[in-house]
This record gives C-alpha cells, sequence and structure tokens, in this order.
C-alpha cells in the first residue's frame, strides 16, 4: 500500500515538474528578445552560450551530489547521453535554419506541433507505451491550442524556392527533440538526471561550437546581455532541463511531450503582458485547448496507470 501510495505521488510530481520545466522554457523568447534589443548577436551564439554556460553549472552540482559516482556509466548509456546532447545541439541548429527559410511562425509551429507526433511512433514501436484515447484527445487538444497561439498570418510565411527544405529542417528539428524525450526516458530508471544531463550537455556544446564558429560567434555583449545570457544557461536550460529529466523517471515520453507544449502559452502570455502583444481571440482559445490538454494528461497519469492495475 506504501509502494502504491508513493508511485501515485512520483506520476503526480513526475507531471508536474515536467509542467513547471515547460513554462520556464516559454521564458527563453523573452530574454532571447532583449538580448536582440542590446546586443547584434546571431541564434546559434545565443545557443551555444546556453548550453556553454549550463554544462560547468551541471557538472558542480553533479559533483556535489555523486561525488565520484558520477563517472560509473557503462559504455553503452555513455553513448546515449552523448547523443542526447547532439540531438539537443541539432534541434537547435536545424531550427534555427528552417527560420531563414519559412519564417518564425511557421517553424515553431511545426517544430512544436511535429515532436509529440514522433514521440508517439517512436515511443509505441520502441518503448510499448499505449497510446490510449485519452493521450490521442490531448494530442489533438494540444496540437490544436498551438496552431491557434503560433496564428500564422499569410504574410509570416516566407514563401522561397527552397521552402521545402524550411519545413524539412522544422520537421528534423523535432525529431531530434522527440529522440531527446525518448533517450532520457530510456536512462531515466538507471541514472541520476545531473549525469545524463552533464554529459549531454557537454556533447552539445562541442558540437555546436564549429558550427557557431563558421556562421560568426558573438563575443561581445553589455552587462545586461550577459545577465541575460546567465540566466538561459543557467535558469532555462541547467535548471528547467534537470526538472525535464526528473520528471520523465514517473511520466511516459508521450504525456512528457504534449506536456511540453505549455512552453508556447508561457510565451504567449509573457508577449501580451510584458510587451503588449495582442493575444486575440485565437490565442485565448489556443490556450485554453492547451489547458484542456495538461488537464487530461493529469487525469490519465494518475488514474489511467489504476484503472489499469485494477484491470490487470
Amino acid at each position: 500500500m506504501e509502494t502504491h501510495a508513493s508511485a501515485q505521488k512520483g506520476d503526480r510530481f513526475g507531471l508536474l515538474m515536467i509542467m513547471f520545466s515547460a513554462s520556464l522554457l516559454g521564458t527563453v523568447g523573452i530574454f532571447v528578445q532583449a538580448i536582440y534589443t542590446l546586443s547584434e548577436t546571431n541564434p546559434l551564439s545565443i545557443g551555444f552560450f546556453r548550453l556553454a554556460i549550463s554544462t560547468p553549472v551541471l557538472f558542480l552540482a553533479c559533483v556535489h551530489t555523486l561525488g565520484w559516482r558520477m563517472f560509473q556509466i557503462a559504455r553503452r548509456d555513455l553513448t546515449v547521453m552523448l547523443l542526447i546532447g547532439v540531438m539537443i545541439a541539432f534541434s537547435q541548429a536545424c531550427y534555427f535554419g528552417s527560420i531563414g527559410y519559412i519564417g518564425v511562425a511557421a517553424a515553431t509551429l511545426i517544430t512544436l506541433g511535429a515532436a509529440p507526433v514522433w514521440v508517439a511512433l517512436l515511443a509505441s514501436l520502441l518503448l510499448r507505451e499505449r497510446f490510449t484515447r485519452v493521450i490521442l484527445l490531448a494530442g489533438i487538444c494540444a496540437i490544436g491550442g498551438t496552431t491557434l497561439l503560433v496564428n500564422i498570418q499569410p504574410g509570416q510565411v516566407i514563401v522561397r524556392s527552397h521552402t521545402g527544405v524550411g519545413v524539412l529542417l522544422a520537421l528534423s528539428s523535432a525529431l531530434a527533440y522527440g529522440a531527446v524525450t525518448l533517450f532520457s526516458r530510456l536512462l531515466a530508471g538507471r541514472y541520476h538526471p545531473l549525469q545524463s544531463l552533464t554529459v549531454g550537455f557537454l556533447a552539445g556544446a562541442i558540437f555546436l561550437l564549429p558550427i557557431t564558429l563558421i556562421t560568426g560567434l558573438v563575443l561581445q555583449y553589455p552587462l545586461v546581455s550577459w545577465i541575460s545570457l546567465l540566466y538561459l544557461g543557467i535558469v532555462t536550460t541547467a535548471f528547467a532541463y534537470w526538472l525535464y529529466f526528473s520528471g520523465m523517471r514517473h511520466t511516459p515520453a508521450m504525456v512528457a511531450s504534449i506536456a511540453t507544449l505549455l512552453e508556447p502559452l508561457t510565451s504567449t502570455i509573457l508577449a501580451w503582458w510584458l510587451l503588449g502583444e495582442q493575444l486575440g481571440l485565437s490565442g485565448i482559445g489556443g490556450g485554453a485547448l492547451l489547458l484542456s490538454a495538461i488537464g487530461l494528461l493529469y487525469w490519465e497519469n494518475l488514474y489511467g496507470k489504476q484503472r489499469n492495475a485494477r484491470r490487470s
């Protein structure tokens, strides 16, 4: 009975940690916009500094928490951790590249909307996760809500001769992000989240460095921009992904991927509140759909397992 209660508590807090992580990631846009306003930089430089700043923070936290045990990693699992970092960096590079072909709105919609679909397909094939009707309904609500939040206008889609390349890059970004979700789920039961994150983000920073150097690494920023970069690296990367990986210990990959769509909802609310951007009826409707999806996931994650346990 105590074990069951403990498992139920883990299920509840696991999903809440992922939701909190997505909310923190939703603040990225505000701080990135502040950096662009104060500095002449580029997306890849910001992406590199996010990983580069987060890596020593995670390393120190890992040493403090685990000591020498942090190096006790099987060779096969070390490969998976390295792949996590490479996929995070690859996802950023593909997303930033797609913006140049199809614009921010379309790239964001395709990347965020396709990620849960990729995860659902791969999780059912590789992790044998059950695709329930509640999860399907939550996914439809979440993707529909994201579509309304992004609210692409005809002028926002950049039509060029290589528009297909932009769509392909956005889909690749979504696939890479989905791979991060699946890999973290595979390692969740065997390693402390800090181990996976430290190794993964170090690999991601190393992978992204030559790409950023080729495109132009910006090193000069005013003090306020450096503070914003520190926030991005420590809070929205190290801390947010620690929450995410910790929550993955108790949360199915399908559920986690849909819950991360709280990110655009948080970003939209902050833009409306702090920047005065218009929310509109579509934004309100999209937010309501996303909150409905989260409510369905929370209900399914708590009571779906109880129902299945009674049936078995």
